[in-house]
């Protein structure tokens, strides 16, 4: 396939995601359900002095939320990116960026991903690219947006239901660790809707990685869209995979006590940020629930969905005795029906 075609074909595939995920509900059981809280009737904390600050690649944020990777690479993804950028910068919260791939193929494309740097100039901007990308790809996409970090994302399931998808998954596991060992950035490896397994993230820890992202089963699915985009066959039967994110959380933590854990996959509550700290997640990763709101509703919705999910962390945190993010990591929590069901089966 000649370039100039593959790139338009990228293109009308990034626009289109888009749309398609503005006309799906995604209504998947993200796994947080099964997770207890209890109450603490004694907090002995005030309400005023509850911190929802921490530190993520050595700055400090307001809220242990990231806008993770959406999309870039179009004239209409980049105004979206400007901005969620805008966003990032004004509620001080990690940005990562859709997938690069199309701007380093296309040079004119740099700008929709390249805005957010200009935008965020302090802040924490993360790149994104296919782990089965070359070293050198992977370089240029943290040069393009002067990134702190970069996302390796892992999508076979995603791949496979596209039918201009890749075919090829031998070696990426290998390409993944010779990057690790030569890339200055800390490299991030995100699955995209799926969840990453205890086996999974056990051979990445072994690798070298430090940060994953468990992108669990319980928001966007990308089989059901791209089984809408895809006219030759029916992938329907697949769109039940994958591993919860709470699932996956549990998993991944319980790999090693240094293994950095980003939790996302369908997180629309304080609630579920709340218990993905306790569980101890380093920050949680929201990319449907904000953008929706931003596409449907405006910026300044956007920007007050994220204001309301501070105020009701607060909330969640009064009522557990937790004043910062540190003491939250430490609360204790409960499993209950099928997550304690597998928890036991697999690590008890």
């Amino acid at each position: 396939m000649d370039k100039e075609r593959e790139y338009k074909i990228r293109a009308a595939r990034k626009d289109e995601h888009i749309k398609l995920f503005m006309e799906t509900v995604h209504a998947s059981d993200n796994g947080f359900r099964d997770i207890v809280l209890q109450n603490n009737a004694l907090p002995e904390i005030d309400f005023g002095g509850i911190a929802t600050s921490c530190k993520f690649l050595d700055k400090t944020i307001d809220l242990p939320i990231m806008i993770n990777a959406v999309t870039g690479g179009t004239e209409y993804t980049l105004d979206i990116n400007k901005q969620l950028a805008k966003l990032s910068r004004e509620c001080n919260i990690p940005m990562a960026v859709g997938s690069q791939t199309i701007a380093i193929e296309n040079k004119s494309m740099r700008n929709s991903f390249g805005v957010v740097r200009e935008i965020n100039d302090s802040g924490i901007v993360i790149a994104n690219i296919s782990a089965n990308s070359s070293y050198e790809n992977v370089c240029e996409a943290v040069e393009m947006i002067e990134a702190d970090a970069v996302q390796l994302h892992l999508n076979t399931a995603q791949e496979i239901c596209m039918g201009e998808g890749d075919r090829h998954f031998k070696g990426i596991l290998n390409n993944i660790k010779n990057i690790v060992s030569s890339l200055q950035t800390p490299i991030i490896v995100k699955e995209v809707g799926f969840g990453l397994s205890f086996e999974a993230a056990k051979k990445l820890y072994n690798a070298g990685v430090r940060y994953i992202d468990t992108g669990g089963r319980g928001g966007t699915n990308f089989i059901t869209i791209e089984d809408r985009r895809n006219q030759e066959l029916d992938y329907s039967f697949l769109k039940h995979w994958g591993i919860s994110t709470a699932q996956s959380l549990l998993e991944c933590k319980n790999v090693s006590g240094d293994l950095k854990v980003i939790c996302s996959g369908g997180i629309t509550k304080a609630e579920e940020i709340v218990k993905s700290i306790a569980m101890g997640a380093e920050l949680t990763g929201i990319s449907g629930l904000i953008l929706r709101e931003l596409l449907d509703n405006g910026y300044d919705a956007a920007k007050a969905c994220i204001e309301r999910l501070q105020y009701e962390m607060k909330v969640f945190m009064l009522l557990l005795g937790a004043e910062n993010i540190e003491k939250l990591s430490q609360i204790e929590y409960l499993l209950k029906g099928e997550l304690y069901q597998f928890y036991k089966q697999k690590f008890l």
